[in-house]
């Protein structure tokens, strides 16, 4: 690989614990295989499957990269065989199994975006792992459809910006919860039509009383636990709740009698051990649907902060105190 050094700079996390754990070092300059290619990292987004991965509760799939880091955005640099779609100096932002905590890394073509012209590729870095999660989840396992109601929990991070977005971008009203005043303030600037501050009231009674009683139609949520039965009673007839992840727990003691009598779905996913062929779908759904909203300016990438890539465990700290509003990114 001419032009490109044989070791790099990337983030160790060889011990489980806190973000102190998270060090600099040098490693031998990966190789893209078939299907695979070498990108230049200007930025990382950092989320939170790096905190649960750090703390040993998310291992990296088998084979794959255990350096931290889901997307990255930079430049194309090398091309393993059987690539088509880019060349070497293509500006992409990629959704990765790991390893964006580094000066370079691989990704799967199939998973790689190119970045729509006016889009800084500090924000590009931010898009992947929450864009790929929301439409997913959202509009394919939940087919949220327009004017139906949609309600997502922790609407003030990564994974709730971008859903509040996507979801007034296609034709729904969006009901969001958060955790203090100003975070709700952010959520209805953001379009949401209602916003909760679930310190302060009940979502469910704030939902019956926004839609005249009838209920949301889609549920996005990664908290669990008690908001599990909670979001049951939140939904009207035919209603979907869709689980991405469950910060209190995903257990929880559930009348499955309203499931029956109201019609509901529940399912969920987990997009990190999902084959190549389908995020490669959803990629091209993706530069269909939504790289035009974002090169247009009807979405935002909302940022919350940046660290350089030697201060990992701040931007790791930031997240784990809970306080952050949209992304927070790596520079390389």
């Amino acid at each position: 690989m001419t032009g490109i050094p044989q070791s790099m700079n990337f983030i160790n996390c060889s011990d489980k614990g806190g973000p102190e754990v998270l060090k600099l070092d040098s490693m031998p300059t990966p190789e893209p295989g078939a299907g695979q290619v070498l990108i230049k990292v200007e930025a990382a987004g950092v989320n939170r499957p790096d905190l649960l991965q750090r703390q040993g509760l998310y291992p990296a799939p088998k084979g794959h990269s255990e350096t931290l880091g889901l997307e990255a955005a930079g430049t194309v640099v090398a091309l393993g065989p059987n690539t088509h779609h880019f060349k070497p100096g293509d500006k992409v932002m990629a959704l990765l199994n790991g390893g964006g905590y580094a000066q370079y890394c691989l990704a799967e073509e199939a998973t790689c975006l190119p970045i729509p012209d006016g889009l800084p590729m500090i924000q590009a870095a931010a898009v992947p792992e929450t864009f790929f999660t929301v439409w997913h989840n959202v509009f394919e396992r939940g087919g949220l459809k327009a004017g139906e109601w949609f309600m997502i929990h922790g609407g003030t991070s990564g994974i709730g910006v971008t859903a509040i977005q996507l979801a007034k971008a296609f034709g729904a009203k969006v009901i969001a919860t958060a955790g203090s005043d100003s975070k709700c303030q952010v959520c209805r600037e953001l379009g949401a039509d209602a916003a909760v501050n679930y310190k302060m009231d009940d979502f469910v009674s704030v939902v019956k009383t926004v839609t005249d009683k009838r209920g949301v139609d889609v549920i996005l949520d990664m908290v669990g636990g008690d908001y599990i039965a909670k979001n049951i009673a939140s939904l009207g007839d035919d209603g979907r709740l869709v689980n991405i992840a469950y910060q209190k727990g995903s257990k929880a003691e559930v009348d499955f009698m309203r499931v029956m009598l109201k019609r509901l779905t529940i399912t969920g996913s987990t997009l990190r051990i999902r084959p190549t062929d389908v995020k490669s779908r959803i990629a091209r759904s993706l530069e269909q649907n939504v790289l035009p909203l974002l090169a247009d300016g009807s979405i935002k990438v909302v940022m919350d902060s940046t660290f350089p890539l030697n201060e990992a465990s701040k931007a790791h700290a930031r997240l784990d105190q809970g306080e952050h509003i949209g992304k927070v990114v790596l520079t390389v």
